[in-house]
């Protein structure tokens, strides 16, 4: 469960989260297993709804893993749509693709092996949707590297962003944002927090705070 509501909320959201894919669960029992993280049901849901609501044709991801989120996206672009997966952990890369291909989502997939900020100058996009997920002192570099190839309407995410284990909870970000905390060794809040205060103040993205999972700045290209 999320610490960003309660146990009633969490059970409504689980309620409404399709459990009939044999893939996913499977990836998820992966990650239990060997205490892999994943964005989780709850986020897996938003961006599928996000990719949905955009109409998405065209997705990138800045850090794949072994392509859990990514999987929850590739239904909702059909056959002609591109989804792009990049991971530096090339035995993750490939899991992906065989999790792919069993899926049967293989064809609308490119699997990237190496960093995702080399990987994304090679993509002129537009992209629809984009999932910011590597390591969180990266996020600014990562929102500037593809900013200019999200479509208007498209929509920026990026996760972990108000709880990350120990190091970081909704709290300290407010506190760090207000000023009235400093971050600790080994935080992520200086990262998560340039990142907020970049998308929030570019004129040419809305951005939202999603409550789910370990959290989510959603934003939204406007012009």
């Amino acid at each position: 469960m999320s610490i960003l509501h309660t146990d009633a909320v969490d059970h409504i959201l689980s309620s409404t989260v399709p459990n009939d894919d044999t893939i996913l669960a499977e990836m998820e029992e992966r990650a239990d297993r060997d205490g892999f993280p994943t964005i989780g049901h709850e986020v897996g849901s938003f961006l599928r709804l996000c990719a949905r609501l955009t109409g998405a044709r065209s997705v990138f991801e800045f850090g794949s893993g072994y392509g859990y989120s990514a999987y929850w996206v590739a239904p909702a672009l059909g056959d002609d749509g591109q989804i792009v997966l990049t991971e530096v952990d090339r035995e993750e890369l490939e899991l992906a693709r065989e999790y792919f291909e069993r899926g049967g989502y293989a064809d609308r997939a490119v699997f990237e092996a190496g960093d995702a900020l080399d990987v994304i100058d090679r993509y002129d996009g537009p992209f629809d949707l984009v999932l910011v997920d590597h390591e969180n002192h990266r996020y600014v570099d990562g929102f500037e590297a593809v900013r200019e190839k999200i479509a208007p309407g498209g929509v920026v995410v990026a996760d972990n962003v108000l709880n990350s284990g120990t190091e970081m909870t909704p709290r300290d970000l407010d506190a760090y944002l207000t000023g009235d905390a400093s971050a600790d060794a080994g935080s992520t809040l200086e990262g998560v927090t340039e990142y907020y205060e970049r998308v929030r103040d570019d004129p040419e993205f809305e951005t939202t705070v999603v409550p789910v999972g370990e959290g989510l700045f959603a934003s939204v290209r406007t012009s």
